[in-house]
Formats: structure tokens, C-alpha cells, sequence
């Protein structure tokens, strides 16, 4: 699998999340199995770059390469000087959001809402490449505005022809945003008509869709947002069903409490104490969720109000944990957690 002259370990990729995909998720995600992971969102509006949003976003210390990282915005020009800008400060390749359903971002034209003007997307697309020259440009989109408006295949060979070496669909429309189910037809027909790769995106939850998802769209690697969310090591379960054909057992107890650690020191290390605590609730929520009496604890969780209280609690709570299980239980286990 290839992006450019990048060449991934394998064809499994992090969904960029707003809030979600900083640097230290990416990270966990490579290190559990992702084959390549894409930056949030930033902004092509010049005069919030330099904000602390921003920096954390274009924050790539540690992470190993290639460094991609998606831009958002609607103006050709602002998009192109956005591309040169996160090139300078490291990117190796650039994504253009397409795909983004949020309504502040659609409301200003940008994300999703570039599907209804094609001669505008498709000018952001050129411009961007243009600015990017060697650096390789990626595209993420939907299968269209609207289920009346399906216009993915002739924006991917718009985008194609303008010099787009990947290309990312989420099998939703805009007005879909997360709800129904995604459809896989508009992207096995996206895949046919394209040389370059295609990747295929939205309800992969497990290893079994992931191999229904390929077979049904010929796509040649798959994008994973929701359900890395408290569960990073969904890709090496992926990996180990595609080459075994089986699943692998759960992982341990004691493991999940290192990776969690792990990613809690550089989210601290990210963001400071006072507002690292707070974001980190929702990467612990995740990971409790799916225990059981997962709402409970996380509940519990949520009273904490320091990095230390937070790292001192998840220790004893999996202390617990692991006296009653060695591996990972799910939510619906019926043996409760110890008190």
C-alpha cells in the first residue's frame, strides 16, 4: 500500500476525528496496528494558525512517518497557502476535507458542503496540488450532499485527473451525517472507475465487516473512525482475522491498563493538566464503556479532577479487573466488577 512515494505497513487507516485524533491517539492507533493515520482538521484561515487549537492540531513531535495532515477551508487560494504552510512544518502529505458533516463547517461552505459546487471543489483540489508539487495530495469525501445528489464519481474523476493520488469515501451522504447505515455500492463504483487507490469508510466495527466491506467495494484499504474510539487495538484484530482467518483472544487486562497510561501521559503532556484531565475523560469513557458496568465507572471517572487521580484510579480499577479476568471482559459479561 502506497501514497506516493510513501510506502505503508498496511492498509488499514485512522479516521480523522475532530477532538478525537490528536497526536497521541494517532500514536496508540500505529503502535496497536494502523497502517497510517490522518491529522484533524485544520483550518485554512490564516489568522488561526498560530492559535493553541491549531498548534496542538499540527503537533506531529514523535509521531512516525508519513505525517498527514487534512486541511479545511473554502477559498482555492487559502487552501493552497494552508498546504505550503503544513509542509514547511513537516507534513509529507496533505488531505483535503470533503467529508466533514458538522454544521459549523458546513455552514461556511467547507467539509461536506464542497459537494454541491463541483467547479469550486474541484478548483480547491487543483490549487492544492499545484501548491503541494512533490508532496502527495490526498481527498476525503461523502458519497454526496444528499441521497437526491450522489455526485462521488464525478467528483473522484474530477479529482483524479487534477493529480489526487488517494481517495477516501465515507458511504454517507452529508444528510445522513452518522445516522442509518453506509452504503458500500457508490464506492465499489467510485473504485471501478479510478486508477488511483480507494478507500472505503464508515461502519467498519469489526473484523468480519471489515473483510464484507472490501469484498462488496474492491477498495484497496479501509478507514476506521468510531470504532478505534476506546478500542485502538480493533486494527490488530483486523490484521490478525485477514491473515488467520480467526480472532484473536482479547487482549489483557494489564495491557489496556499500559496502553491507557501510555496514552494518558502524552495527552497530559499535549494539552496540560487542567485541560488534559478534562479531555481525557472521553478516551477513558470509551475504553470503560465497554466493561462491565462500564456507565458506572465511568460515572466515577468523571468526578476526578486531576492527571494523578485519574492515572491513580484507572490503576486500581484494573487491579480489579484483573483479579477476576485476565483478559479484557466485555460489557455484557455477567460476572460483575469486584467493589
Amino acid at each position: 500500500m502506497r501514497i506516493g512515494n510513501h510506502e505503508l505497513p498496511n492498509r488499514l487507516f485512522v479516521a480523522p476525528m475532530a477532538g478525537v485524533t490528536d497526536r497521541p491517539f494517532r500514536k496508540l492507533c500505529k503502535r496497536l496496528g494502523a497502517g497510517h493515520a490522518v491529522s484533524e482538521m485544520v483550518t485554512s484561515q490564516k489568522a488561526l494558525w498560530n492559535s493553541l487549537k491549531t498548534s496542538r492540531r499540527a503537533d506531529h513531535q514523535g509521531e512516525t512517518a508519513p505525517i498527514a495532515v487534512q486541511i479545511a477551508g473554502v477559498d482555492p487560494a487559502e487552501m493552497a497557502e494552508a498546504a505550503r504552510y503544513n509542509i514547511e512544518r513537516g507534513a509529507q502529505i496533505i488531505d483535503i476535507n470533503m467529508g466533514c458533516p458538522a454544521k459549523k463547517v458546513c455552514t461556511k461552505w467547507a467539509g461536506s458542503a464542497l459537494m454541491q459546487d463541483e467547479p469550486l471543489a474541484l478548483a480547491i483540489i487543483e490549487a492544492v496540488v499545484q501548491a503541494a508539487r512533490d508532496v502527495p495530495v490526498t481527498l476525503k469525501m461523502r458519497t454526496g450532499w444528499c441521497q437526491s445528489h450522489k455526485n462521488a464519481l464525478s467528483i473522484a474523476l474530477g479529482a483524479e485527473a487534477r493529480g489526487i493520488q488517494l481517495l477516501t469515501i465515507h458511504g454517507r451522504t452529508r444528510e445522513q451525517g452518522y445516522g442509518g447505515e453506509a452504503e458500500y455500492e457508490t464506492i465499489a463504483a467510485v473504485k471501478r472507475a479510478l486508477k488511483i487507490p480507494v478507500v472505503a469508510n464508515g461502519d467498519i466495527d469489526s473484523p468480519e465487516k471489515a473483510a464484507a466491506v472490501l469484498a462488496a467495494t474492491g477498495a484497496d484499504a479501509l478507514m476506521i473512525g468510531r470504532a478505534a474510539q476506546g478500542r485502538p487495538w480493533i486494527f490488530g484484530d483486523i490484521l490478525h482475522f485477514f491473515a488467520h482467518g480467526t480472532h484473536r483472544p482479547a487482549p489483557r487486562v494489564d495491557e489496556v491498563l499500559d496502553w491507557l497510561l501510555e496514552h494518558l501521559d502524552e495527552h497530559y503532556g499535549l494539552y496540560g493538566e487542567f485541560s488534559g484531565t478534562r479531555s481525557a475523560r472521553k478516551h477513558i469513557g470509551w475504553t470503560l464503556k465497554g466493561l462491565p458496568q462500564g456507565e458506572d465507572l465511568r460515572q466515577q471517572m468523571n468526578q476526578l479532577d486531576s492527571s494523578a487521580a485519574q492515572q491513580a484510579w484507572l490503576r486500581d480499577t484494573f487491579t480489579r479487573l484483573g483479579q477476576q479476568f485476565e483478559r479484557l471482559p466485555a460489557a455484557n459479561d455477567s460476572q460483575a466488577l469486584c467493589a
